[in-house]
């Protein structure tokens, strides 16, 4: 359970902070966030990358085999890596009508294959 607890903890990382990173980018289409400086854009940002690490810091200490989890360090960062680009994708096609093209096919395979030989024993 620790690993499907880990991976879960993780998708939701993911999501604060592809929020966090570039919902920003969406949200500038607002009119009323036009108008923001800089910087209460920036704070804005690290208000949603707060959840992302209070979510990130438990998912790697309970997925770490060190601590009794189920996933080497290398095993972690490639969940980790993996669910980063797949969390992205999901919101670059939902938020920015971003098409998937054959080359974002092709990385998403490889990045299988990423994970297939992290955990290859």
């Amino acid at each position: 359970m620790k690993g499907l607890y880990t991976i879960l903890l993780l998708i939701c990382s993911n999501v604060f902070m592809t929020l966090a990173w570039y919902g920003h980018l969406k949200m500038g289409e607002m009119k009323w966030f036009q108008h923001l400086p800089l910087i209460a854009v920036i704070a804005l940002s690290w208000g949603i990358a707060f959840f992302e690490y209070c979510l990130q810091v438990p998912a790697n200490r309970l997925g770490f085999d060190g601590n009794g989890g189920p996933f080497n360090l290398m095993q972690l960062k490639i969940l980790q890596e993996v669910i980063t680009l797949t969390v992205f994708v999901v919101f670059s096609v939902v938020a920015f009508h971003m098409p998937i093209k054959w080359n974002h096919i092709v990385a998403a395979a490889l990045m299988i294959l990423a994970v297939y030989f992290v955990f290859k024993m």
